[in-house]
């Protein structure tokens, strides 16, 4: 018996040994980042920036895949299935905690499956309306559509995207009714506004600014904690006094959850040291994400965090999974 326990001891030794030499040595190969949205869009622009750098620090090409569909699920839930082995990588936005609340047969689940890695930062939507409708602030705004119940429309590139819950944040914490108007796209939602069709929208930061800095939108409020180093003279949600309508888009790294954890380390901290590089901060502000400090573990809960506050708020806009 004392033979059996020492040969398990020595098994478990050799064991975590190997496992710290394969997190030393990794990555030995290139690595599949899989973004589950088409090409072009912040969600798939913000790494791209970001692994430019890590690719050079790690010695091993970061290949991006992007795999839209069913609602930022299909990519999510291939990288689920994937062998833990620090080769295949998920990155995703705030949807991946928004995912559970509308999926009623989800492959996977958001926390339990994937290790969160680190965040890559944080955006906040914009409130955006046309400028001549004489809205100069917040109050404004809430002040009209509730002078004229039910005559108000927002809109949004999808029903249950982060920008419709983000209006739908907002308008339950203001008490304000208006009509929800999804579109196919963020494009068109913000031609909508622009024409004056749409009295209201919130847009992810990086879409809005050129429409903002050019005039065709007035910004009234961020929805994040803090004022964008994008918009320093723009409120956030809470100044401009609505508190329960904070909403903001964060971007992050995921690993599948068996995935080891001397790797989920060391891409944490090598990523940290890509985030700190002048040109990726640059070209990250420019984009209107601001930095987002979290270790693996607060990520983790923070993920934990988000899905209970989406199942609550689409319960409360009478949203059903499908």
């Amino acid at each position: 018996m004392k033979r059996r326990c020492l040969l398990l001891v020595s098994a478990l030794g050799v064991g975590l040994a190997a496992v710290e030499a394969v997190a030393e040595t990794w990555p030995t190969r290139p690595i599949k980042a899989i973004v589950p949205i088409a090409a072009g869009s912040v969600i798939d622009i913000v790494p791209r920036v970001v692994f430019e750098q890590l690719t050079t620090q790690l010695g091993q090409a970061i290949v991006v895949e992007n795999r839209p569909g069913a609602g930022q699920t299909m990519g999510a839930s291939a990288v689920a299935r994937s062998e833990p082995d620090g080769y295949t990588l998920l990155v995703n936005s705030s949807a991946h905690a928004i995912a559970p609340a509308l999926h009623a047969n989800l492959s996977y689940h958001p926390a339990r499956d994937f290790s969160a890695v680190v965040p890559l930062g944080i955006t906040p939507f914009v409130l955006v309306v046309r400028p001549d409708r004489g809205f100069r602030t917040v109050g404004d705004l809430v002040a009209a559509a509730n002078a004229r119940p039910g005559t108000f429309n927002f809109s949004s590139p999808g029903v249950g995207s982060a920008s419709h819950l983000s209006a739908e944040r907002f308008r339950l914490g203001a008490g304000v009714a208006a009509v929800h108007v999804p579109f196919k796209g963020g494009a068109e939602m913000m031609t909508e506004v622009i024409a004056g069709r749409i009295d209201f929208a919130f847009l992810a930061l990086g879409a809005a600014l050129p429409m903002i800095r050019d005039g065709k939108l007035a910004a009234l409020a961020v929805n994040s904690a803090t004022r964008s180093s994008a918009l320093p003279d723009v409120p956030t949600i809470r100044q401009a006094g609505f508190s329960d309508a904070e909403y903001p888009m964060w971007f992050g790294i995921f690993l599948p959850a068996r995935a080891p954890r001397e790797i989920v380390e060391k891409l944490h901290r090598e990523t940290l040291k890509a985030l700190q590089q002048p040109k990726v901060k640059e070209k990250l502000a420019a984009l209107g994400v601001d930095p987002m400090v979290a270790t693996p573990a607060e990520f983790d809960a923070l993920v934990e965090r988000d899905i209970a506050i989406n199942a609550g708020l689409v319960s409360a806009i009478g949203l059903t999974a499908r």
